[in-house]
């Protein structure tokens, strides 16, 4: 079989990491997994070790780096409120030193590279639904900052390398994401309400529940990352990849509820500060340059997400 060509998937095996290192292992590419296994676990990348196309490195991105490549996706960073603030000025240096060195390393290897971003970099939106163009509104010194503003400042250098080297790259926002393989403690919340529920515990929701998000399945943001990077014109972005398919907090935990048959309660705790209250991507630009439209209904992603932590280790059901 063939090796097409060497790809850098930095926090490779995270959770979409390990999607993303799946899904190019599949298209024969030749795959070197770059992670300090901070927030991700190494068995998460077992299935792929006897594959003579992958590689992993354990590393840290906030230390420059080399390699030989020719394609990099930076997706180094924990990804959830629980992750993050645990060491906010790790997560900033992760944002910045890492985006620094994984640049640099393009500059070096003439790669393209592809930034994860994130929808965080709105903030808690006046502008609803987000389009790329939104400049958002982000508490520069709260409790999030460290990711939002992190996040931003990756996107800077991105956009700065750009312009001034001439650097190929590409600038994705990546919505709420979700499905199989999310960490049984992740604290995102898919994958909270799931494990309560099949724990019995109670259903934790903040504020009144009506604040809103949209939840995009894992294969389908792997799709969008994939035809972003490949798609031949030069285009940065950024680009909103996420499902325009908006549910309140409270609907969702009605529908985990329903669909795990639970008897969990439902609790409500205080809103936590610059938690956004709405969330909804503007795709129309995805959809335009990607054909990208998501595939997996919300239904149909949450009943192969329960299936998965259903057997997973520590969850209950």
């Amino acid at each position: 079989m063939k090796i097409k060509g060497k790809v850098l998937v930095t926090g490779g095996a995270g959770f979409i990491g390990t999607h993303l290192c799946r899904s190019l292992l599949e298209r024969d590419e030749q795959v070197l997994c770059l992670d300090n296994f901070t927030t991700s676990r190494r068995d998460s990348i077992d299935p792929f070790l006897r594959n003579p196309g992958f590689q992993s490195v354990e590393h840290d991105v906030t230390v420059p780096f080399f390699c030989e490549t020719e394609k990099i996706y930076n997706l180094a960073c924990p990804a959830s409120p629980v992750q993050y603030q645990k060491d906010p000025v790790n997560t900033l240096k992760t944002n910045v030193y890492g985006a620094v060195n994984a640049l640099d390393l393009a500059r070096k290897t003439g790669a393209r590279i592809l930034q994860a971003s994130t929808s965080e970099v709105y903030g808690n939106p006046e502008v609803h639904p987000q389009p790329e163009e939104y400049a958002g509104r982000v508490n520069p010194i709260g409790l999030r900052s460290c990711y939002d503003e992190g996040k931003r400042c990756a996107e800077s250098l991105f956009f700065d390398y750009h312009r001034q080297y001439g650097l190929p790259v590409k600038v994705a926002r990546i919505f709420n994401t979700y499905g199989p393989g999310m960490a049984v403690d992740d604290g995102r919340v898919v994958s909270s309400f799931i494990v309560q529920a099949l724990r019995g515990e109670d259903i934790t929701l903040f504020g009144n529940g009506l604040q809103t998000r949209s939840f995009l399945f894992v294969s389908d943001l792997v799709d969008g990352l994939l035809a972003f990077m490949d798609l031949p014109k030069e285009e940065p972005g950024p680009l909103n990849l996420g499902n325009p398919e908006e549910i309140t907090m409270l609907a969702l935990a009605e529908k985990i509820l329903l669909l795990t048959g639970s008897s969990s309660a439902i609790v409500y705790r205080p809103l936590p500060a610059d938690d956004p209250v709405r969330r909804k991507p503007d795709i129309s630009k995805a959809r335009r340059l990607l054909n990208f439209t998501p595939k997996v209904s919300l239904d149909e992603g949450l009943e192969e997400t329960i299936r998965f932590f259903r057997s997973a280790p520590g969850v209950r059901g």
